[in-house]
């Protein structure tokens, strides 16, 4: 049968009136002769020509830079589910204050949404460092008040306000700082929240 076809397709090339059309059925009939029908398998016929070891490489880098590229997206899309979240229990914040702790972790938040703290709330939190000789002791249970957070802020002439930590000045129970310095920026809105007291020790007003 082979035969026969090679046959048919060498009259076609040597009869037409269209050398180009005759020489494309001629080289068609040529391959399908060339390939046993018993191993017709299109991966099998990629990897034995040249373009398709090219093609099965290409699509390959192709597939390995998608993977990569969802990869980075999810792990963008999860630090930025991160910045968005408000300071809720367990939340571990810098204390930039002398009053000798250096973090605190939240144990609850005083008068604040459901959701959690922001700018300006205050919150109680147990101290996890802290300086040996500083007036505040590791384990200490204390007040807190939100001087910088992740968590972006619209303000009111459409402006946004966002740090690049979470940190916390610490307070007594009327609300007075216990040390005498802020460090860092702090923003306006604690005036809001009346404390007048933390933006005069601040060194940056933002």
């Amino acid at each position: 049968m082979a035969a026969g076809l090679a046959s048919k397709c060498s009259r076609v090339a040597q009869f037409s009136d269209f050398p180009g059309l005759s020489l494309s059925v001629f080289g068609l009939c040529s391959a399908i002769i060339c390939v046993p029908f018993t191993h017709c398998n299109p991966f099998n016929l990629l990897e034995t020509n040249p373009v398709g070891r090219s093609l099965l490489g290409g699509l390959g880098n192709n597939l390995s830079g998608l993977l990569s590229a969802s990869h980075e997206m999810a792990s963008r899309t999860f630090l930025s589910q991160q910045q968005r979240t408000f300071i809720q229990m367990r939340t571990v914040l810098k204390v930039v204050d002398n009053s000798g702790a250096k973090k605190v972790m939240c144990i609850q938040a005083l008068k604040a949404n459901k959701k959690g703290a922001r700018l300006g709330d205050t919150i109680v939190a147990s101290v996890k460092e802290a300086h040996p000789n500083g007036k505040v002791k590791k384990g200490k249970v204390v007040y807190g008040v939100v001087v910088r957070a992740a968590m972006q802020r619209g303000r009111c002439d459409g402006s946004e306000v966002k740090f690049d930590d979470n940190a916390v000045v610490l307070v007594d129970k009327q609300g007075q700082p216990i040390g005498t310095r802020v460090f860092g920026p702090v923003p306006h809105e604690l005036r809001k929240k009346k404390h007048v007291k933390i933006l005069s020790l601040a060194e940056h007003i933002a």
